[in-house]
């Protein structure tokens, strides 16, 4: 059996059992799953998903796992425009 540290961030979490939200866990595999695989397979729908860091490296959802890989799970990014608010911080 082969196993991966995998963490998601933000409201991926919200997919997940409370005590696997928030931080990295194990989680043990057969064969070689892609990553969308495992992803969808602890219950965190793909589409809510923008980007994949497999070994701190970007990675597609076709990318097979083989074991050992730490993977980092993070949502679509959104910003906000403050530009035309007052900002209680000083500039640097």
């Amino acid at each position: 059996m082969n196993r991966i540290m995998i963490r998601f961030f933000a409201e991926l979490n919200d997919h997940l059992p409370p005590d696997r939200r928030q931080r990295a866990f194990s989680h043990y595999f057969t064969g070689q799953p892609s990553v969308k695989d495992v992803i969808e397979s602890l219950g965190v729908p793909h589409s809510e998903v923008d980007l994949i860091l497999v070994n701190g490296e970007s990675a597609g959802f076709e990318r097979c796992l083989s074991g050992g890989e730490t993977v980092a799970v993070y949502p679509i990014f959104q910003t906000i425009d403050i530009s035309t608010v007052t900002k209680v911080r000083p500039e640097p």
